[in-house]
Order: C-alpha cells, then structure tokens, then sequence
C-alpha cells in the first residue's frame, strides 16, 4: 500500500535532504572553501550573494512543487472519471509522479536548512560563514530539478493516453500470470487425503457454506476487502498445531464481520490463541489491490473497455486494445498448470484447502463479462472472436479447448439478437469459421495459417 501513497517516497526524499544538508555543512565547516577562489570561474560566494541563491532555487522549488501537485491531482480526476475510479491505485503508485513531486520538496528543504547556517561578520562577531560547498551542490540540485520538471512535462500525457493505461494493467496482468502460476500455498496435493493427518471429507470438497464439516471457524474481526492473505502463516500454523485449514475466501471477496473466513479441523485443535492468529493473517481494508487478486487486474479491463463501448462513448478502438491485453493473459494462462486447490507441507501431510480456481473461472471473469457489450459492435465483436482464436492457438487441453468454444457460441447468440445486416453477417461467418476450425484436430496449424483468419483482423 506504501506504493500507492503520495506521502511515503516525497517523505524518504525529504529526510534525505535534510541528511545531505547536515553533511555538507559539516563539510563546510571542517575542510572550508578557500580551494574555490584558485579558480576564476569558481570563486567562493559571499554572503549576501550565498543568500540570495539559496532564497531564489527554495522559493522556486516550493512554487513549481504546489504546481506539480495540482497538475498531478488534476490528472487523477481526469483518470477517475474517463477510465474508472479502480484505476486511480495505478496513478497512485506512478514512480514518475512521486520523484517528481520529491526531487522539488526536497530540494527545497536542503536550500532551508542550509540558508539558515549563513552568518556576515557584522552578525557573527566578525567571522562569517558561507558553506560553499553546499552552495554548489544546491545548484546541482537545481539543475536536477529543472530536468526532472521536462521529464514530468513530458511523463504526464503520456501516462494519461489510453493505451498507455492499458499497457500499464495488462502488462502487470501478464506478469502476475507469470509469477503465480504454479505457484500456490505449499506444494501440489496429488491425493484426496493427506498423510499422517486425518481429514474430514467435507473439509476438503468444494463445499458450499450449508454443507457443515464440523470444523472450527475462524471469523473476520473487520468488514472489508481481503486485500493480502499471508499463505505462508496459514500453512506453518497449520502445521505446527496439526490442523487442516479450508478457505472460505480468496484475496479479492469482501467479508463481513463475524462471517467464517476458514474452517480448522479438528476443531479441537483450534483454541481462542490459534483462531486469532489465523484471523490475523488476512488483511482487510475498503478497496481492492491487485497485490494477490489476480480478477482485479482483469477487472479493470473489463471496465475500460465497457465504458468504451457504452453509448456515450462509443470508442470500439480502445475497448479492443483492452481485448488484445485479455487475450494475451488468457493465452498464457492457457498454456500453464492450474495447481491443485489441495496444498501439503513439507512432510506431504494435507494443510490448506483452497478455493478452486480454474481456467474458466478467469475467461468467464474477462470475456464472459465483454460478450454483452461486444455483442452490439462489429468492431469489437470480430476482435473478441479474434483474441479467442489467439487463445486456442495456445490451448492443448481439450476442456480448455471447449471453453473457448462456449464463448465462440454465447457471443454469436449475443450479435444475432443486437446485430442486423452485413454487421450480423459478418461476426457470424468469422464466429463459424473458428468453430470449423476448433473441431478439426490441426486446428492449431489451421488457425495460424488460415488466411481468412490471419487477414481479417477488424
């Protein structure tokens, strides 16, 4: 969350300003400047002159700083209400907005901390000070800045272009898929039960809440988003305490207070001290991240491209940028393992039963989602068939294989009903142009060859 804030990196910058100010006045006062009047070009300042520096670069920096903040502040309006107010955490966390906004506070703090130690001889007695040294590195300072500001000129609109968002998100969606797949809590569980820990059958079935396992339930204390769920923690108290654990939820649900966020079995294994631990390893706040929900990232193109393709809009064009970054993450997808939802530790005994999460799962999350509003445009509408050929390109799983089908089906059902004419026509011959090819057994090769198919893109 620290990577969201405007405060936390402005703030580090700033300590180390005061730090280097502190530094270079000691330097000052213990080596001097004499060496700078040998030069000519690089004479030592004078008081007055030292002072008038320092007042014009911390006088300019506060003033350019207030003006960055305003633009960045106006450009995350502009964001929140153009793309959505779920994109404003990608602003946030923008590094450029953050140095920018430090590189000036900072700057400023050092000419106020060094000003401060300039004394004339009529003020001290006769002996003036002048940290010259300090002096040049203001300067420098300075100049950094200046090119900081045309890097922010510059960083600013180009962040703010729509395919620049959406690189943003489906890039860190890209990324995400690449990190968390495989990998889960523990290791894969290859059995239904675990060695040397009994299990209750209904704890490790896919059950609903009516379906009891006797378990022990571990309550939320908070009402909230589970933003980040410390796996780790979950599986080592399970295992120090020899408990099978099943999660109810997944970072990404939201949860009331009072409602079971797991089950422990044997609940008598499970007292007050082991329940608040438990509980303590999910953390809940009002908003969603994309730190471990994998859904938020495909989410947020989803709402890019449904206010794209609203009415008011109408931009097909950037809803299918955002359809070319879905298909990009479920062609990977496609192609990787999803890890059993049973976890064991390190002795292969059973610990955590997690939510199931499955390829259908996140193509009905992405493309289930942008049928309806695909459905109304041709544009976008070949485009979704398109991103769908892509991803069976990838696919040698004949139920993932049958997944993509489903949809192939459910957005030609959507276009027949919302499309009339050469627009219907058209989204209806490519829809059965790539059934045809799904059901041949090269459908790969005919896919990535097809000249219908590799030229038609809309």
């Amino acid at each position: 969350m620290l990577q969201q804030s405007y405060w936390f990196l402005p703030s580090i910058m700033a300590c180390a300003a005061v730090l280097l100010a502190g530094c270079m006045i000691w330097l000052d006062s213990h080596e001097g400047s004499a060496w700078m009047d040998r030069f000519a070009w690089f004479y030592a300042s004078r008081p007055s002159g030292a002072r008038q520096v320092l007042a014009a670069i911390g006088g300019s920096m506060i003033t350019v700083a207030g003006t960055v903040f305003s633009v960045t502040i106006a450009a995350v309006v502009y964001a929140s209400g153009q793309y959505g107010p779920r994109l404003l955490s990608n602003f946030m966390r923008d590094r450029g907005n953050q140095v920018t906004l430090g590189t000036f506070i900072a700057t400023f703090l050092y000419c106020l901390i060094v000003l401060r130690t300039i004394r004339s001889p009529e003020e001290a007695g006769g002996v003036g000070f002048v940290p010259n040294v300090a002096l040049l590195v203001a300067v420098l300072l300075a100049i950094c800045s200046i090119a900081v500001l045309i890097f922010f000129i510059h960083h600013v609109p180009s962040k703010l272009h729509i395919n620049s968002v959406i690189e943003d998100v489906g890039q860190l969606l890209l990324n995400e898929v690449e990190h968390r797949f495989p990998r889960f809590v523990g290791k894969p569980k290859g059995t239904e039960t675990g060695e040397g820990v009994p299990t209750s059958p209904a704890l490790c079935r896919d059950t609903s809440d009516g379906d009891a396992s006797n378990g022990k339930l571990v309550t939320a204390r908070s009402t909230g988003y589970i933003q980040v769920m410390r796996d780790e923690d979950l599986l080592a108290l399970a295992a120090e305490h020899d408990l099978v654990l099943r999660l109810r939820y997944q970072p990404g649900d939201f949860v009331h207070r009072g409602r079971a966020l797991l089950e422990a079995w044997p609940p008598e294994g499970c007292d007050g001290d082991i329940c608040r631990k438990l509980s303590d390893a999910f953390a809940i706040g009002s908003q969603r991240t994309a730190l471990q929900d994998l859904r938020f990232l495909i989410d947020e193109l989803v709402e890019i491209a449904a206010r794209a393709l609203s009415p008011g809009v109408n931009d097909p064009f950037t809803a299918v940028t955002c359809l070319d970054w879905l298909g990009a993450a479920m062609t990977e997808l496609s192609g990787r393992d999803v890890p059993s939802h049973l976890r064991e530790d390190e002795s292969g005994a059973l610990r955590v039963v997690a939510r199931p999460q499955t390829f259908s799962h996140f193509m009905d999350r992405g493309f289930g989602a942008l049928a309806q509003y695909c459905a109304g445009d041709m544009v976008a509408a070949l485009n979704f068939l398109n991103a769908l050929g892509e991803i069976a390109i990838a696919c040698e799983d004949p139920e993932r294989l049958a997944t993509v089908g489903t949809f192939i089906e459910r957005l030609e059902l959507l276009a027949q009903r919302q499309l009339h004419g050469f627009n219907q026509e058209a989204v209806t011959n490519r829809a059965q142009s790539l059934r045809r090819a799904l059901a041949e057994p090269d459908y790969q090769r005919r896919l990535q060859h097809e000249a219908v198919w590799l030229g038609g893109s809309a």
